[in-house]
């Protein structure tokens, strides 16, 4: 049990007791309660807000309150000392020993500290990228791959189950477009000068070897046959090639998903229509006819009748059609069917899209919420667009691709690591810059080095340490000085990270939190380049030295253990 959690416990139970002693209401809500940091770190160490909270469903004063509280506070022998803030705010400081207590803590539990049960085993579908198959895979994909994948693995590590999802898009007239790029890649293939590729086609080199291989399968035989003889085949081989492309770029950055669902598959299997009739037996669906598009008169408007989904009574600014006037599925239709399945088998359902999606969210979470009448949770997490530049110059585009940046290219320039790392460095919603140059910058104002390092650092310290000599001592923690304790205390907040972004489902938030501890690691280190005394390793004082690689290795422990939530290496020397 880690520290916040303890003290949780504490408050618990301390509120437990003033039910019992007719202090408090038995009824009273408790779940506003918190203890935390307090904002100020000159105020203590923890602080809670229970008897702001409390005071007035109780009837009390909430600096009187705030006095009960602080008492039995005072009575915990981890608590050093209570004061109280303000009307009712409580400050708590914590003895030294509590804070060594909890670095050992860190070094006995190892790769599991910031781990939990919150999750309590509540299943999760995450589904991210659910690019379109129609080409590898390119930079706007993968920061939603990223954010995605960090974000299942953060789920993991604090309990829930959790399914990692790929939507293949392959119903769509998209992939038919696919199917007759591949055929000119075929019939050139065979010998025939294509010429430019027309527009409209996709005019990627990667569609080359499709086109070989379908030419050495079946020679001429769909050279000059209609479109109907070959369309189905040809889209179903250039789906199935597209994909093994995506799962080999996706490997390259450590992703692979549990579970791959087709939307053509979907629609066969006649879920659009088991959504429809559930809906309907729910009146949530009706036949009628949609307004007139802003802009339109009535001489260019003919109102069709369809059937809309009620996407008003769950706070959508209009009823929705799930089908075209021609009785093929819309969009949204579809959508609406995928979402419905996935929910017969998870909890809860996070989808990551790109930012350009944004407009749709709405709808979608209203048809999860009358799907699954409002009991799974539903979150939509919205991912800007990165711009690729080189020295401040946008890249050039991949002629092998045909118009982008190929994800392959880029993880093989500059590694896996510090792709996943940098796609981390901003909220997901935040518009984002990608230098090929300042990404591998040996610099502190490269996030991913300056974590990197501070690790690297930490590792070296035991070689150090062997080669000066020293001979290494059980360390007495007692001997903490007032900047390791700081340390501590940091760290000790990890766990605390970890839940948070679990809850608020944004993994960013570890390496934010990375880059705090790298910061104060780097700024101890230095204290003793201009103190002797003040170093980590000091030769003629093994006591010392003991205790503060003690301290370096926890630090470490927990950078390998943020660095692995976000599915990067944690490096013990930089090149």
């Amino acid at each position: 049990m880690t520290l916040y959690v303890r003290f949780a416990a504490h408050m618990d139970a301390l509120l437990d007791g003033m039910i019992a002693a007719g202090e408090l209401p038995a009824e009273i809500n408790r779940k506003a309660v918190t203890v935390e940091p307090p904002r100020d770190a000159s105020h203590g160490d923890l602080a809670t807000n229970a008897a702001m909270v409390l005071a007035k469903p109780a009837g009390l004063n909430p600096r009187a309150l705030a006095e009960t509280i602080a008492a039995r506070l005072e009575a915990l022998p981890e608590v050093e000392s209570v004061s109280i803030a303000g009307p009712g705010f409580i400050n708590m400081s914590l003895t030294p020993e509590t804070w060594a207590e909890e670095l050992r803590a860190i070094a006995e539990q190892g790769a599991d500290y910031g781990k939990s049960g919150s999750g309590a085993g509540v299943t999760v579908n995450v589904e991210y990228v659910s690019a379109n198959p129609t080409g590898p895979m390119h930079m706007g994909h993968c920061r939603g791959a990223v954010v995605g994948d960090a974000l299942a693995t953060l789920l993991e590590a604090v309990g829930h189950k959790v399914t990692r999802e790929y939507y293949i898009n392959d119903a769509g007239g998209q992939v038919d477009v696919l199917a007759r790029s591949v055929h000119l890649r075929y019939r050139e293939a065979l010998g025939e000068d294509v010429g430019e590729i027309p527009e409209g086609l996709y005019p990627g080199d990667y569609l080359v070897p499709v086109g070989q291989a379908l030419a050495a399968e079946f020679e001429c035989r769909y050279v000059g046959a209609p479109e109907a003889d070959w369309l189905a085949l040809f889209r179903t081989r250039a789906v199935a090639a597209m994909m093994e492309m995506i799962r080999s770029d996706l490997a390259l950055l450590g992703i692979h998903h549990n579970v791959f669902s087709s939307e053509a598959e979907l629609q066969a299997a006649g879920k659009p229509e088991a959504a429809e009739a559930w809906l309907r037996a729910h009146d949530l669906v009706y036949d009628g006819v949609l307004e007139a598009p802003k802009g339109e008169t009535p001489e260019d408007w003919e109102p069709v009748e369809l059937p809309l989904f009620r996407s008003t009574k769950f706070g959508d600014d209009q009823d929705r059609p799930i089908k075209k006037s021609n009785g093929s599925w819309t969009y949204f239709g579809a959508d609406m069917a995928y979402h419905y399945q996935k929910a017969q088998s998870a909890d809860q359902l996070i989808d990551i899209w790109g930012a350009d999606h944004a407009g749709t969210v709405k709808r979608i979470q209203a048809a999860v919420a009358a799907l699954t009448e409002g009991k799974a949770r539903f979150d939509v997490k919205l991912v800007q667009m990165v711009r690729l530049l080189r020295d401040g110059e946008p890249v050039k585009m991949s002629k092998r691709a045909g118009n982008f940046v190929t994800l392959a290219d880029v993880v093989r320039e500059v590694g896996k690591d510090v792709v996943r790392f940098t796609m981390l460095t901003r909220k997901a919603d935040a518009q984002m810059d990608f230098d090929f140059a300042k990404v591998v910058e040996a610099s502190k104002d490269n996030p991913v080095f300056y974590v990197q390092y501070a690790h690297a650092r930490i590792a070296s310290l035991g070689r150090r340490a062997a080669e000066a000599g020293v001979v290494l001592t059980d360390p007495d923690l007692s001997r903490l000085g007032t900047e390791e304790l700081a340390l501590v205390k940091l760290a000790a907040q990890y766990p605390r990270v970890v839940e948070a972004a679990a809850q608020a489902r944004e993994p960013h938030r570890i390496a934010f939190f990375l880059g705090d501890l790298a910061a104060a690691f780097h700024g101890w280190w230095n204290m003793g380049n201009d103190d002797a005394a003040r170093r980590i390793i000091v030769v003629n004082d093994p006591e010392v030295t003991s205790v503060r690689l003690f301290l370096a290795r926890q630090i470490g422990q927990i950078v390998r253990n943020g660095l692995a939530l976000m599915g990067v290496e944690a490096l013990s020397e930089l090149q």
